[in-house]
C-alpha cells in the first residue's frame, strides 16, 4: 500500500541501509564457524594478505597500527573524519597529525601533506580514507609515501569496492587495509570489521624494541565471541529500524529510537567500543560475505553525494516538512560526533577547510533511487553554496 503525501519519504532517514524486509535476514540468518572461515578466506584472496576478523572497524585499525608502528610514531590523518579513527590511533599509542582537506573532494592532497610533514618529526605512516567513497589520487600519494618512507594504511569503511583513478581497487595498495561493517558503511551488518595485513612488518616493534609483534599471539588475533548484548543489538537493530519507519508516519519513530538508545537496545555508532579481543557474530560474517560479493559484481558508487549549504538547520527543518529525515548524515564537527570533539584537541587553525565542511556539508545516501531523492534535491538546491553536482 502506498501512503499518500509526504510520509512515504520518511523511511529515507531511519535505519537507511535496511530496506523493507531486510530486517528478516538479520533476525533469522544462522551463522556457523565455517562462515568466519569463508569470510576470512575471501578477504585474504581479494586483498592479497592475512585477514583477521574484528569487533568493529576501529578495532581493526588499531590492530593494523599496532602491527606496523612503534608507540610514539605519528600518523598523517584526514582532518575531516570520525572519532573512531582517533580512538584507534590512541589505542595503538600513536599520535595523529591532522591534515586539511580539499573542499571539493573531502580528502587531503599532496600540497597539504607536504606542508604538514615539513613541520613534523617521527611521521611514519599515512591513513588513506577516501572520504564518503570519493577516491584520492593514489598514485600521487603513493609517490609521496615512498619519498618520505611512510607506510600506507587504507581505511575502506566508506569505499569498499571503489576503484582509484588508476583503476586499482581500494584496499590493494597499502601495507594493510581495514574494513568496517558498521551502520551506514559500504558493507553494513550493523557492527563488525576486518583487517588485512599485507606489507613488510620488519619496521614494526612492540614496546620492547627487541621483540617483534607476533600475529599468531592471542594478544593480536581476536578470539573471543561477541558479548551477548552486542550480538542481540546487531540482530534486532534492522527490525527496530523498520518499526521506527512505520511509527514515523504517526510521529513516533524518533521517540522509539530515543527510548531504545536510552535502554541500550540500540547503540549509536560512535559508542561501539574498541575491543581487540572480540570477533563479530557468526551471522554478521555470513551477511558481510554476501555484501562483499555483491560489491565485486556491481562496483560501488560513493557512499554519500554531498554539497555545501547555508542555514543548514533551517534546511533540515524544511526537509522534514517534506518528509525527509536527514539528521546525522554529515560530520557536524571536523572530528565527529560532537560529544567527543573536545577529547581530540583538533587544530582548527591548521584545518580551515575541514572546519568549513563540518559547518556547511549535507549529504545524501547514494543507495536510493533518483526518484526517491528528487524532492530533497529540489529543497537543497535553494540552500546550496557550492560543490553540488545535479547530475549525480
Amino acid at each position: 500500500m502506498k501512503l499518500p503525501g509526504i510520509h512515504r519519504h520518511y523511511y529515507l532517514g531511519m535505519a537507511v541501509n535496511h530496506a523493507s524486509g531486510e530486517w528478516l535476514k538479520y533476525l533469522f540468518t544462522v551463522g556457523k564457524r565455517k562462515d568466519y572461515d569463508a569470510l576470512t578466506r575471501y578477504l585474504s584472496k581479494r586483498y592479497k594478505g592475512e585477514a583477521i576478523l574484528c569487533k568493529n572497524g576501529r578495532s581493526a585499525l588499531a590492530i593494523a597500527l599496532k602491527t606496523y608502528f612503534k608507540p610514539g610514531d605519528k600518523m598523517l590523518v584526514n582532518g575531516f573524519t570520525c572519532f573512531a579513527v582517533y580512538e584507534a590511533i590512541k589505542a595503538a599509542q600513536l599520535e595523529p597529525v591532522f591534515i586539511d582537506i580539499d573542499k571539493k573532494t573531502l580528502n587531503y592532497n599532496i600540497d597539504t601533506l607536504a606542508r604538514a610533514i615539513a613541520s613534523e618529526s617521527r611521521v611514519h605512516g599515512i591513513i588513506v580514507q577516501n572520504t564518503l567513497g570519493n577516491p584520492v589520487d593514489i598514485k600521487a600519494i603513493e609517490k609521496f609515501a615512498n619519498e618520505y618512507n611512510l607506510t600506507i594504511i587504507e581505511d575502506l569503511a566508506h569505499c569498499a569496492g571503489v576503484r582509484y583513478p588508476d583503476r586499482r581497487e581500494v584496499g590493494t595498495v597499502g601495507a594493510a587495509c581495514i574494513l568496517s561493517f558498521g551502520k551506514d558503511k559500504s558493507v553494513d551488518t550493523v557492527s563488525g570489521g576486518a583487517v588485512v595485513l599485507r606489507g613488510n612488518r620488519e619496521k614494526a616493534a612492540s614496546v620492547d624494541e627487541n621483540e617483534q609483534p607476533s600475529l599468531e599471539s592471542s594478544n593480536n588475533i581476536p578470539s573471543k565471541l561477541p558479548r551477548l548484548s552486542d550480538h542481540l543489538r546487531a540482530r534486532f537493530y534492522p527490525m527496530f529500524g523498520a518499526m521506527s519507519r512505520v511509527l514515523t508516519y504517526i510521529g513516533l519513530g524518533g521517540a522509539l529510537m530515543r527510548g531504545l538508545v536510552a535502554i541500550h537496545w540500540v547503540e549509536k555508532s560512535a559508542d561501539n567500543k574498541l575491543d581487540l579481543k572480540r570477533r563479530p557474530s557468526k551471522f554478521e560474517a555470513k551477511l558481510a560475505l554476501r555484501q562483499l560479493k555483491e560489491l565485486r559484481k556491481n562496483g560501488e558508487p560513493p557512499l554519500r553525494d554531498f554539497c555545501y549549504v547555508h542555514d543548514r538547520e533551517k534546511l533540515l527543518k524544511e526537509l522534514q516538512k517534506n518528509g525527509y529525515y536527514f539528521g546525522g548524515f554529515w560530520y557536524e564537527r571536523p572530528i565527529s560526533p560532537e560529544r567527543y570533539y573536545e577529547k581530540v584537541h583538533f587544530p582548527e587553525s591548521d584545518c580551515p577547510n575541514a572546519v568549513y565542511a563540518a559547518k556547511h556539508i549535507i549529504n545524501l545516501p547514494n543507495y536510493y533511487t533518483c526518484r526517491d531523492l528528487t524532492l530533497a534535491r529540489e529543497v537543497i538546491k535553494k540552500y546550496q553554496e557550492e560543490g553540488f553536482d545535479e547530475s549525480k
